[in-house]
């Protein structure tokens, strides 16, 4: 059975509505992806860390509940799990302020089993830090060796932008690694302050990563891949939330890859009718999250979408 391997932060986000708090999720943007396929029946497993106190008990036992080992994950006794409170605003689009307190030992975890097609999925400032950088590229080559499907989500913050230009070389790197790229319209705007998906394509991704996936929020999601120039529409939905938005469309590309049967050999000629389907997931993904205040699709979406 092929597996999903996932590397990045955990996180309570502490939701707010009305500057009121009314819900507290545990988040982190690839972990949200990976619950999702977890509770979809994807072999999962997810890399990651946590401290040793009530936020971290907290994450563990809800990835035991979400069929997520916990083998891979580093417990650190000293430091603090980390916490973001999310402030919705009118258009339930969030605004984060971050509580991190790491120890200096970071990561020191077993990494799981890699195969060939097994999906590796990475991203954010987690896959950018040069303190976990070793760590990152260590599984990085790991997959690449053993011809696993690599998958980048820049997820490039506003609080980051002033150092784009510094991580422009990790940037370029893990853009080397990957095989699928998708990416926001914000994060292409805070990395290189480009909004053109073409011009993002031509410019900036094409040489590394042929296929690439652009969404812009509720507009059209755009494909370039070296057989096809393409646009999805986006049908409008009443939203409760958009926290987990982007990190569940990957989701459901990563299950439309697994359902669809694309192996790491098939990734230069997937058909315009595959393709088709593997975005089609990665809306109803999206769509089922904006619908609540949690940050991944929900058991019942789960044991009613179709596996077959």
């Amino acid at each position: 059975m092929r597996k999903v391997i996932g590397i990045g932060e955990t996180i309570l986000d502490v939701i707010f509505e009305n500057n009121q708090p009314s819900a507290a999720v545990p988040g982190g943007s690839v972990f949200n992806g990976i619950v999702s396929l977890g509770r979809m029946g994807v072999d999962v497993r997810f890399v990651s860390e946590t401290g040793n106190d009530h936020v971290g008990k907290i994450i563990l036992r809800f990835m035991e509940e979400n069929n997520i080992p916990t083998d891979h994950v580093n417990v650190f006794p000293d430091g603090k799990s980390p916490v973001s409170l999310a402030f919705l605003n009118e258009k339930n689009d969030a605004e984060y302020i971050f509580y991190k307190e790491y120890p200096k030992q970071r990561l020191d975890v077993i990494y799981p089993q890699i195969n060939e097609d097994d999906i590796v999925i990475f991203g954010s400032f987690y896959a950018l830090n040069p303190v976990l950088r070793d760590k990152m590229t260590e599984l990085l080559e790991l997959a690449r060796e053993r011809k696993a499907i690599i998958y980048y989500d820049p997820n490039f913050r506003s609080t980051h932008k002033d150092q784009a230009m510094r991580l422009t070389p990790i940037i370029i790197e893990n853009l080397e690694y990957a095989d699928i790229v998708r990416g926001s319209n914000e994060d292409f705007f805070y990395m290189y302050g480009m909004k053109d998906v073409d011009k993002v394509y031509k410019d900036k991704i094409k040489f590394y990563c042929p296929n690439f996936i652009y969404t812009s929020g509720e507009n059209c999601i755009s494909l370039r891949s070296n057989r096809l120039s393409k646009e999805y529409t986006v049908a409008p939905i009443e939203t409760v939330s958009t926290i987990g938005a982007g990190d569940n469309f990957n989701a459901g590309i990563i299950f439309g890859l697994l359902k669809y049967g694309v192996r790491y050999r098939d990734l230069d000629t997937i058909n315009e009718e595959t393709w088709d389907k593997i975005i089609q997931c990665g809306k109803d993904f999206s769509a089922e999250v904006c619908c609540s205040l949690n940050n991944s699709v929900s058991k019942d979406f789960a044991t009613k979408y179709p596996n077959e």
